[in-house]
């Protein structure tokens, strides 16, 4: 289950924080929260509630993978363990964070999916962020940026993820309807394409550079 209480802020709302491993200063979020328990064990935070002093590490395969016991104990300035799946676990969280979300904009009647619905979204412009599979056609996913070019594309989730998170085989298109829907799953969609590997930036029409909120 998703903490509704932890949707994401504007980053001017957020503010800025410090990568432990790579010293950036930059909005929450792009970052990963992480928390130390009593016992020292270093735990992800990905809905940011938890208590205790966050130590942020950027949203970024390679960042992760030196996010060590060193970083983090001399972030902490005290001893810590780290799980040597630590990444995996990260990377875990923020799909199923990802596909819940996704799945809450469907229950709520935020989203549409299939090819011929999406497009019609993107038309009438009632779409705030297109989603497309990551292993789909480009041809397809072509054919609608053409119709909304300043939209934001979210291509993190693969055809299986995004059906397993709408209760549907293969679907390869949606869209959401509803700004702030759209802005907390683009963040996470974004958060999980940089642990991933992948581009940190969703893909962004030229004349836009962030979801539309209106």
């Amino acid at each position: 289950m998703i903490d509704r209480r932890a949707e994401p802020r504007t980053a001017a709302a957020e503010g800025e924080r410090r990568c432990l491993v790579t010293g950036e200063t930059v909005p929450r979020a792009q970052l990963i929260r992480f928390v130390a328990g009593p016992d020292g064990a270093i735990v992800p935070d990905l809905g940011e509630r938890l208590p205790g002093r966050g130590l942020w590490v950027l949203a970024d395969r390679d960042a992760l993978a030196r996010a060590d016991a060193r970083a983090f104990a001399r972030a902490r300035r005290g001893p810590v363990t780290v799980p040597d799946d630590l990444p995996a676990r990260v990377e875990a969280g923020l799909r199923r964070r990802l596909v819940d979300y996704i799945g809450m904009a469907r229950r709520a009647g935020a989203l549409v999916a299939g090819f011929e619905k999406t497009r019609a979204a993107l038309r009438s412009g009632a779409a705030h962020l297109l989603i497309a599979a990551g292993d789909g056609s480009d041809d397809g996913r072509a054919k609608l940026r053409a119709l909304a070019p300043g939209l934001a594309e979210m291509t993190a989730l693969s055809a299986e993820e995004i059906g397993a998170a709408l209760g549907r085989d293969g679907i390869v298109h949606a869209a959401v309807t509803e700004p702030r829907l759209a802005v907390v799953i683009a963040r996470e969609a974004e958060r999980l394409a940089g642990v991933r590997g992948g581009p940190w930036k969703m893909r962004h029409g030229a004349d836009s550079d962030k979801v539309d909120t209106k």
